[in-house]
């Protein structure tokens, strides 16, 4: 399971000190059916040597995180984050499901072979509407989405 930090699991890109309500339990729920929880920041250098220490702080569940290396990474977030999840297939892993919130998040996940079926995107705070991209749905926020990830989710391998 593929996830974008700013933006997703924060209110939005400058909230970065914020946690979205229920984003910790929605993640929590995916590893407790047997889910990899794949984190992915485009975030600036000088932000993200807080992120491993901001996830434990907010109870999200241990997962692999990816950073961007480069101002390459950083001004071709898309590419970055399809690099990364193409490295995981190649390994053997089967690719899920995929949050985000910005249409570079969508590209990406596409570009990684994520069916727009397993796409979700999250409505940043203060905006009417999702970013465009290809997704299933648009939401609010995490708390909504707690029930129907239970219902959804059947046991897995790693994803």
């Amino acid at each position: 399971m593929a996830v974008d930090i700013d933006g997703t699991l924060t209110p939005r890109d400058s909230a970065f000190l914020e946690a979205r309500e229920g984003a910790a339990q929605a993640l929590a729920t995916y590893v407790r059916k047997g889910y990899t929880i794949v984190y992915l920041s485009a975030r600036v250098p000088l932000l993200q040597q807080g992120l491993p220490d901001w996830l434990r702080r907010h109870e999200f569940p241990d997962g692999p995180l990816h950073v961007a290396q480069s101002a390459g990474d950083r001004t071709q977030v898309d590419r970055f984050k399809a690099d990364v999840l193409r490295v995981y297939v190649r390994r053997g892993w089967r690719l899920a499901f995929a949050y985000g919130d910005s249409s570079t998040d969508f590209q990406a996940y596409a570009e990684a072979g994520f069916r727009p079926e397993q796409v979700y995107a999250i409505r940043r705070r203060s905006d009417p509407n999702c970013q465009p991209g290809v997704y299933i749905l648009c939401l609010g926020g995490w708390t909504e989405h707690l029930p129907e990830i239970e219902r959804m989710l059947a046991p897995a391998c790693r994803a």
